[in-house]
């Protein structure tokens, strides 16, 4: 494990200190939820996470809602997780027994939206108008949309040398832990889906139901 506070980690080098966890370490965040009695006990583990945060300068993003909790760490100036997190995510997770939350067992799941485009530039103002969104700049240096508000999924854009028409080029790109993504692709395939290409596994598989409608089933390490 490295020491370097500010040193990006990968999902291998965080799977041990999360075993025991609430959190998983998935598209360069960690990412855990817990339920509660009622509101304001979920509102109470909030207080206290705060305060922890505040000791540690080290907030994490918050979703409240009644009878459950949900935490988002990631160190935004190393673009990932790094060691800060796994400290937060283990006072967290503290706090947490202590006041008698319980964590999510469900396999989390998160979604983004990419559009093939020949001209990005183009079109990317047509859709952060219509969505209401905003530009960010992407892992890759290109740019993204996201939504200000933190609730829709970010929307990326695929460059093509020549614009596809035999397919759909909207598509959604699934990201599941990498030890989930397997048994993922195989429900898809029992679902009526078809597996269009393996060729980038572990890093994504790209699916496609009974019409043609593309899917990427994307694990942390993409």
């Amino acid at each position: 494990m490295q020491n370097d506070s500010t040193a990006t980690l990968l999902p291998e080098q965080t799977a041990e200190r999360l075993r025991e966890s609430a959190f998983t370490h998935l598209h360069r965040a960690l990412r855990g939820s817990y339920r509660t009695r009622d509101f304001a006990s979920a509102a109470r583990l909030v207080a206290t996470v705060a305060e922890i945060a505040d000791e540690l300068n080290h907030h994490p993003e918050v979703h409240l809602g009644w009878g459950r909790v949900a935490f988002e760490l990631t160190s935004h100036d190393a673009g990932g997780v790094t060691d800060r997190d796994l400290a937060l995510a283990a006072r967290i997770d503290a706090a947490a027994a202590d006041a008698g939350a319980t964590p999510v067992e469900a396999v989390l799941s998160l979604y983004e939206l990419a559009i093939d485009a020949s001209d990005t530039d183009a079109i990317r103002p047509f859709w952060r108008a219509v969505l209401d969104y905003e530009e960010v700049p992407s892992s890759d240096g290109g740019i993204e949309l996201a939504d200000p508000r933190r609730r829709g999924p970010r929307v990326w854009f695929q460059g093509m040398d020549v614009a596809r028409t035999a397919r759909n080029r909207l598509h959604l790109d699934v990201y599941v832990p990498a030890e989930h993504a397997q048994e993922r692709v195989a429900a898809t395939l029992e679902a009526g889906g078809t597996l269009v290409t393996d060729e980038f596994a572990p890093d994504w598989w790209v699916v496609a139901d009974a019409e043609g409608n593309e899917a990427c089933i994307c694990t942390s390490s993409r």
